[in-house]
């Protein structure tokens, strides 16, 4: 997955949802800013707070080991 993928999720759950962007950063503690910055695929987002993101909006987080 690339940043860009990552930022169109999470625009597409946060409007499916109905929520604005500060709705949104307010839910996960994070600034409207970053959360702008986030789905606009920006390479060097903090994990941490995007995970906070993707917890806000209900989203799971699934990564697999290589074989």
């Amino acid at each position: 997955m690339t940043t860009d993928e990552l930022g169109r999720i999470i625009r597409a759950a946060r409007r499916a949802q109905g929520l604005r962007q500060d709705q949104l950063a307010g839910a996960a503690g994070v600034g409207v800013r970053f959360l702008s910055e986030l789905e606009r695929g920006k390479t060097t987002a903090r994990l941490g707070k995007a995970l906070a993101v993707l917890a806000a909006l209900g989203c799971k987080v699934r990564i697999e080991p290589p074989p």
